[in-house]
Parts: structure tokens; sequence; C-alpha cells
């Protein structure tokens, strides 16, 4: 299970689904992370390396104010 912005996101879901889990990131802003890093929105969060994980978390630490 991948923890991001100290929420754990499930694995089962589509990328752009699953960083809606994050409070503070909706619809629009999941897409624009996704797009910012070039990551396909329709992949699951399980396919994932472990470099996109980390890439998706400093952006949203960078850019985003998020409860977590």
């Amino acid at each position: 299970m991948a923890r991001i912005a100290g929420v754990n996101i499930p694995t089962n879901k589509r990328v752009l689904i699953a960083l809606q889990y994050i409070h503070g990131i909706g619809p629009a802003k999941a897409k624009e992370i996704t797009e910012k890093l070039e990551i396909a929105p329709e992949r699951r969060v399980q396919d994932l390396t472990d470099q996109e994980v980390l890439q998706i978390r400093e952006a949203i630490d960078a850019g985003y104010t998020v409860e977590g």
C-alpha cells in the first residue's frame, strides 16, 4: 500500500481516483498532478514504480495544501 501525505491510498484503484483519497486533492488536482508527472491516470497504484510514488509524494508536498 502506498502512503502519500500521511494517507494510505488503495493499491487496486486507478491513480486518478486513489489520489482523491487525500484530503485536499479533488478530481481537478489529481488530473493536474498526473499530467504534470506524465503518469497515465488509468494506471493502477499497484503498477506504479517506487520512483513514481516518490515523484507524486514530492509534487504534493511542494505544491499543494493537504491535510496530511
